[in-house]
């Protein structure tokens, strides 16, 4: 019988693919926690320490790390290493799915402690994948949940071929080289950076014709943007930048939300318990700019939204899972590309940018601080609505090219404005788009008024209340408009730029 070890941070997927490998016979290996979550789901599984004897010990900073464990991954498939395993009471390890701490995530919040970082730094995971690794001749490494389907399937046509062992051994080198280098740079303080990417597709072209361009992957033989494309053409250059900008917008929500981008700019984003409510209503905020765009779900893409997208050209949809029933009618589409994402995580946390012999580094813009700063600046308070709709507003803008400007309803977009050297121009913009709808509406601006002419504007078209930054040194004169015309205003303390 195959033997499989589990032992993962991210616990992801993890109960349908341990429930796949024990359905076509495979004997359930797993340490602490994660031995714990599969016997709540009825699984049988057997947990390291019991396998191994020895119990885990300093607080689980040793779990993986004995003979057993890794002489079973490292025993190369011989009569000998077999016979060796076997004296001593142990037995093959066949496959390992595994993930590590999330050191990279942890030294990124602010005012991390030494000791906080320290304990995130995995040394079990890591030898498990180097061992498991190392042996792909014999064994399989799992170490992103995003290949657990991958294999899965493999597995249950038994054609799981030495050629893929290799290629997931080849993304677990990276995984661990990567790892060790954010590690040193965050013990050494050091300036010094080291970027390893890996040539994934060779597109037809750039944003225009005459341009080559090609897709790298932070890691090995990854799909793009960490997916798999389902339906469709190969994706192009100007698709890529799209449905990374699509994709980004909707992970900044909880509700099930719909963003649709254009030329890298969001012409509507909308939230509903309902995807396909949420779906319309982003629709709605700029239907002639949606033709030939990108729409993303940051869940399960169904049936019913896929009928309601109607008789709309759309280039791609990006979601974390589409139902067999959408793909059926999807499939009608020839022209549109899928790309399904099962991971709802931003990774990495930083975002590169070139410029003349140079690159920019920055932190990802991930939202406002844990705790912020927000204060109700008017002398009139936001009704409850009117916050509810402020935050969703809020949100939506930080994905919109500075100067940015959002107005919506509830938690939808009714008008978007951005990327023009002036803000007032961008309200303008927005307004336009909202047509009659702005009356009653919310506006969030991403970054400060420098004068109180937005502020004006507003209240002429009828807005009921704004979120924006503060910082200006005429905050004042803002704060005075929007009392003049009994508008509620909220500053964020934040400011969110998106050039």
């Amino acid at each position: 019988m195959p033997r499989a070890l589990l032992s993962v941070y991210d616990k992801t997927g993890l109960i349908e693919f341990a429930q796949g490998l024990h359905e076509c016979g495979w004997a359930l290996l797993a340490s602490g926690s994660t031995a714990k979550i599969l016997r709540e789901n009825g699984l049988p599984v057997t947990e390291v320490a019991d396998y191994t004897q020895s119990p885990e010990m300093l607080g689980g900073r040793v779990k993986t790390l004995h003979p057993a464990i890794h002489g079973g991954l490292l025993a190369r498939d011989t009569e000998a290493d077999h016979a060796e395993l076997l004296t001593m009471g142990w037995d093959y390890i066949d496959l390992v799915a595994v993930n590590l701490y999330p050191f990279t995530q942890t030294i990124a919040k602010a005012g991390v402690t030494m000791e906080a970082a320290i304990e995130q730094i995995d040394i079990g995971g890591v030898t498990l994948i180097r061992a498991a690794a190392k042996n792909f001749q014999r064994v399989t490494l799992v170490c992103e949940p995003a290949d657990y389907s991958l294999v899965l399937n493999k597995i249950q046509q038994n054609d799981l071929q030495e050629t893929t062992r290799k290629q997931l051994a080849i993304k677990g080198f990276a995984v661990t080289s990567q790892y060790d280098a954010a590690i040193t740079h965050f013990l050494a303080d050091s300036e010094t950076t080291q970027l390893t990417v890996y040539p994934q597709q060779k597109l037809r072209y750039g944003e225009n014709p005459h341009q080559a361009a090609t897709l790298y992957s932070f890691v090995p033989n990854e799909g793009p943007l960490g997916g798999q494309l389902l339906q469709g053409k190969e994706l192009s250059y100007n698709n890529l930048l799209d449905l990374d900008a699509a994709w980004k917008t909707v992970l900044r929500f909880t509700k099930p939300t719909i963003c649709i981008v254009k030329h890298l700019s969001p012409c509507g984003i909308a939230s509903h318990e309902n995807l396909t409510q949420a779906y319309q209503a982003a629709l709605a905020c700029d239907p002639i700019s949606a033709f030939g765009g990108i729409i993303a779900s940051n869940t399960v893409f169904d049936e019913t939204t896929a009928s309601a997208l109607g008789n709309l050209f759309v280039e791609c949809i990006v979601a974390p899972q589409f139902t067999q029933s959408a793909r059926a009618i999807l499939a009608k589409r020839t022209h549109c590309r899928l790309l399904e994402i099962p991971r709802l995580t931003l990774e990495p946390l930083q975002e590169w940018r070139s410029i003349n012999r140079g690159l920019l580094c920055q932190d990802l813009d991930i939202g406002d601080p844990t705790l912020p700063a927000w204060k109700v600046a008017s002398q009139r308070q936001p009704t409850e609505q009117e916050r509810l709709a402020l935050m969703f507003a809020w949100q939506a803008c930080q994905s919109v090219r500075s100067n940015a400007i959002v107005l919506a309803h509830g938690e939808a977009t009714i008008g978007i404005g951005g990327g023009q050297p002036n803000r007032i121009d961008c309200v303008r913009i927005a307004a336009e788009r909202a047509g009659e709808n702005v009356k009653g509406a919310v506006m969030a601006s991403d970054a400060f008024f420098p004068f109180p002419d937005c502020v004006e504007l507003a209240a002429q078209l009828g807005v009921s209340a704004i979120i924006q930054p503060g910082g200006s040194v005429r905050d004042a004169d803002s704060i005075a408009a929007a009392d003049k015309a009994k508008i509620a205003m909220i500053i964020t303390g934040t400011r969110h730029f998106r050039h």
